[in-house]
């Protein structure tokens, strides 16, 4: 018990200096790697809590792909960010309005004790016994049961997104040179290579004594 306590420090304690980082980092590619280290943690705040399945999820979906995915835009795409950096005293006075306002909302809900968390006794899919049947397992089987469809759905609106998100940033630049197949398929075979006999000594590239 004592070592998953101190466990349980070590993953809280760097989960939320990361996510305190990830917003008061200058640097957004900083802030991006900061994002990952808080999902790490989170990840292992889950397994401590016995839901291996959704640590896996912020392993592979939110670290593999979506923390990855800002990583990449942020340093590839040419963006300004003194612009950014600008604007952000001209915003502070409304961004600190709304923060003070959810924070008077969290202390409401907490110090007010009228949420309950407890489960209700009845569930149109009820939790198995964990001795019986794991939790990656149970959610595997209720997923792919009663909510295929609407699995498939969410699937197709990410890709739909995703397509639409590569639509939207595509820009053409004049300095980059694209593949077009159609061009390669239609070259004259005669002039895609040319032979040129270079004798001994010209354009100054060799000459011998």
């Amino acid at each position: 018990m004592v070592i998953e306590q101190i466990t349980f420090y070590i993953f809280a304690v760097v989960t939320v200096v990361s996510g305190i980082m990830v917003i008061g980092s200058k640097n957004p590619v900083h802030s991006v790697l900061f994002l990952i280290l808080a999902f790490f943690n989170s990840a292992g705040l889950f397994v401590l809590m016995g839901s291996e399945f959704i640590a896996m999820i912020l392993i592979i979906v939110y670290v593999g792909a979506v923390a990855v995915l800002f990583l990449f835009v942020v340093m590839m795409l040419d963006v300004d960010f003194s612009k950014f950096r600008a604007g952000f005293t001209k915003y502070l006075p409304i961004g600190g309005v709304v923060g003070v306002i959810l924070l008077a909302e969290l202390i409401l809900v907490l110090t007010a004790g009228s949420g309950s968390f407890e489960l209700p006794s009845k569930t149109s899919s009820p939790t198995p016994d964990p001795s019986i049947v794991e939790n990656t397992e149970a959610l595997g089987n209720i997923l792919y049961t009663d909510y295929a469809y609407l699995f498939q759905i969410s699937g197709f609106i990410l890709l739909i997104a995703m397509v639409g998100a590569i639509v939207l940033t595509h820009r053409k630049r004049d300095e980059v040179k694209k593949q077009r197949i159609s061009d390669q398929v239609n070259r004259d075979p005669k002039e895609a290579v040319t032979l040129k006999k270079v004798g001994p000594g010209e354009d100054g590239t060799w000459k011998s004594d």
